[in-house]
Order: structure tokens, then sequence, then C-alpha cells
């Protein structure tokens, strides 16, 4: 099989033998892949600083004869992303982004829209711009592309449409938002207001352009932040490793 190309975003890296790392990696054309770098720890000729956690490379690969695991031929190095690797808010940030990326997306399940949301909020945490905005816009994305959008448009309960005109409850069991004559706020139903939900509108749109249009007041942010905690954790079934570091 001919080798191919692929920009790639470094997963995980571990050691694979005596001389073999097991990298894995996320690519824009293939979706999340794993495969072995022959001799990476003994010679970096071919692989000069291009297997670092988080960074992006482009990475020459190709597929073995059985299994699900491939040769990984070369690399180079396009962003090492430094900003990440001197602050232990932003390092940790980055570790939940894979996590979750991983536990949406299969091995071999290609999203080419998944990559560059990933790419794009590595890029802005960094440069430690906004690093809070963007986790959550990443989070409301990467779960939106995985099938976990929150349903934003009508009453999850009534069907009544959503017109942007007063609180509206969320309804975890639901995946989405409902009015207040068919669900009471509480404590496990938080409220929602109508800016807030834009807010969301907009976080849950699978494009890069949104890190670069993030300006929402902190009101809305502590609203969403426990709507966001309860959707993941309800739909995804388990807590993530990762998330620990963040509270």
């Amino acid at each position: 099989m001919e080798a191919h190309l692929s920009p790639s975003i470094i997963m995980r890296v571990h050691e694979f033998g005596e001389s073999d790392l097991l990298i894995h990696f996320f690519t824009s054309d293939k979706g999340r892949l794993k495969g072995v770098a022959k001799g990476a720890r003994r010679s970096r000729k071919r692989f000069v600083n291009c297997l670092d956690l988080f960074s992006l490379s482009n990475l020459e690969y190709e597929l073995k004869p059985k299994g699900e695991l491939h040769f990984i031929h070369s690399g180079k190095l396009v962003d090492a992303y430094p900003g990440l690797r001197h602050d232990f808010s932003l390092l940790s940030k980055a570790s939940y982004m894979i996590e979750l990326t991983e536990i949406l997306f299969p091995l071999g399940v290609p999203d080419s829209r998944m990559f560059e949301v990933l790419e794009a909020a590595l890029s802005q945490l960094a440069q430690g711009i906004k690093a809070d905005l963007t986790l959550i816009a990443f989070e409301l994305m990467a779960m939106s592309l995985g099938g976990y959008g929150i349903n934003l448009e009508k009453c999850c309960v009534c069907g009544r449409d959503y017109l942007s005109e007063g609180i509206a409850a969320f309804k975890v069991e639901k995946g989405g938002i409902a009015c207040l004559k068919c669900q009471h706020i509480s404590a496990v139903s938080p409220q929602l207001s109508p800016p807030t939900v834009k807010a969301l509108k907009t976080m849950q749109s699978p494009s890069p352009d949104v890190f670069r249009l993030l300006d929402w007041a902190e009101d809305l942010m502590e609203e969403i932040k426990p709507v966001l905690k309860r959707h993941r954790d309800y739909h995804l079934g388990k807590h993530l490793r990762t998330a620990d570091y963040l509270e």
C-alpha cells in the first residue's frame, strides 16, 4: 500500500519495544489513528520534534496488511504550540480536549471539521487567548459534531418553537431546552436566559472561526458551565479523568 501524508495532531505517545514509539494521532482526512514510529527513540532524524504531545505535524504513514495499526515512516513539524507547555492550566485544558475527542470519535472515523476545530482550539490556547471561553466553545462544538448537540430550537417536551423570549429550562435527559410551562427551574434543570441560548447556538456551530469571535460576559459563562457539565456527563455516560484538573 502506498504511503499516505496527512496533517496530524499528536494525541498520545507511548514507548513501544526497545526503540519504537506508539503514536495516537488525529488526521485531517482519516480521523483518529494509531501507528508505530519505528526507531523513533533511537534516531530522531526522521521525526525531528514532530512526535511531541499536542504538536501539529505532517505525518507520512501506511496501514499494516492486517489490523488497525499503521507504520509511521516520517514526519515534519508544523506547529509545536509551545505556549501550552509552560502553563499547567493550559496544558490541562489541552489534555481535556484530547480525551473528549477520543471518546467522541472512534478510531478510523474521519471528520475534517473536528480536526479543524481541534487545531484551532489548540492554537488559541497556546496563545493564552480567552482560555476558559475557548474550552467551553470547543466542548460544545465537539459534542455537536459527535452527535450530542443541545437542542436549542424548541421545547423538548411540547415542541413549541423557542423565539428567544424569556427564560428556558435545561432538561438533561432530553438534551435540550424546555419552556417553563413544561419544566420548572431547579438545581437539576438550570435556567438559560435568551442571551445564553444565543451564545450556545453560536458556540455549537462547528467552525474554527467561532474562536475568533468569543466575547461573552462572565454571567453567561456561569449559566453555561453547569448545563454543559450535566449534558456531557449524562449523555457520554462517563466522567472524563482530565476534567478533575479543570475544577
